[in-house]
């Protein structure tokens, strides 16, 4: 074998190896638009708005790497009254593909809303269930590999489906917001087989993850300008990682910021607010080792609202920090 020809197979085993732990360690992506995008993390989020909320975000790490993980979500959200009880009520589809394994997590959210002082206080759950795939037979070995083949490395595909719940904490003010929830709190156990009938499996566990968040606007006196800083703290099995940034918003119009996540990447945002929507854009440059490899990682944020009922909208002067 060329020597370019080991050092890319020993790439390529070592970023299947990297992000098989990052699976293991962290089960959720880490979207820089966490500020934006907070039903990812949290369900109590849903229904924040007077209005039908879209959110689609777009993720792809490390992006000079073969089969570097790569995440798409959506959420669809909106507030609901019953029996004089106001509600939030949404749905979270995801799919993801890191190294040889593909994941996909849809649920259906729920959040509880009560007014408290000048703000909402929120309680959210999100049952579904979390579908995972190993891709066997995309795994390339030597030819030596090929005639003494090794029982550990399973060329097939293998699957799996388990029960999977969020739940969460919300309050949102006029001037700032602030959540807790917990992902995968069932930390489901997935048994990955060729076939529903196979009495051979692998198991896979999914990491219960704990999220932290918290942000707020701050208009600058007499200007078109305002500051909007942000920070997440996340904890999943003895993992821990934060991140923070900080937007400028000119007229209600343009936004430029900053970002960094710990021990991680730094961040640079761009995006504009339109009459029913924001579009955004994240690059994160690695601040390890990676970046003598990759160039970086990129994302893309969409949300488009559609207005309900304007008299409703009258009736509570709630607003969104991140929208106002």
């Amino acid at each position: 074998m060329k020597s370019h020809d080991m050092k890319r197979l020993l790439a390529a085993t070592l970023l299947t190896v990297v992000v098989a732990i990052g699976a293991l360690a962290q089960s959720d992506a880490a979207m820089s638009h966490f500020w934006m995008g907070q039903g990812y993390y949290n369900p109590a989020a849903a229904g924040e708005l007077n209005a039908i909320r879209l959110t689609l975000g777009s993720r792809m790490e490390w992006v000079d790497f073969k089969r570097a993980p790569m995440t798409f979500y959506l959420t669809a959200d909106m507030p609901y009254k019953l029996l004089e009880q106001k509600f939030g009520v949404g749905v979270k589809a995801e799919f993801e593909r890191i190294g040889l394994f593909t994941n996909t997590r849809i649920g259906a959210q729920l959040a509880w809303k009560r007014k408290i002082g000048k703000g909402v206080f929120s309680v959210g759950i999100q049952p579904g269930i979390y579908s995972q795939t190993f891709r066997g037979t995309e795994i390339v070995t030597s030819k030596e590999q090929d005639e003494n083949p090794d029982e550990a490395i399973k060329k097939e595909t293998l699957s799996g489906t388990a029960f999977d719940a969020n739940v969460g904490v919300y309050y949102s003010a006029p001037k700032y917001w602030v959540g807790f929830s917990v992902t995968h709190v069932t930390s489901p156990s997935i048994e990955l087989k060729v076939s529903r009938d196979s009495h051979e499996y692998f198991e896979f566990n999914v990491s219960r993850a704990f999220y932290f968040m918290g942000g707020g606007n701050i208009p600058i006196n007499n200007t078109l300008f305002e500051i909007q800083p942000s920070g997440m703290f996340a904890y999943t099995q003895n993992f821990w990682t934060a991140e923070v940034a900080a937007r400028m918003r000119y007229n209600r119009f343009l936004n430029l910021g900053v970002g960094y996540r710990w021990k991680d990447a730094v961040t640079a945002f761009i995006g504009v607010n339109l009459k029913n929507a924001y579009i955004g854009y994240a690059y994160d440059y690695p601040v390890t080792a990676l970046s003598k490899a990759t160039f970086g990682s990129h994302e893309v944020f969409v949300t488009y609202n559609v207005k309900l009922d304007p008299k409703e909208k009258n009736k509570n002067k709630q607003k969104s920090v991140r929208l106002m």
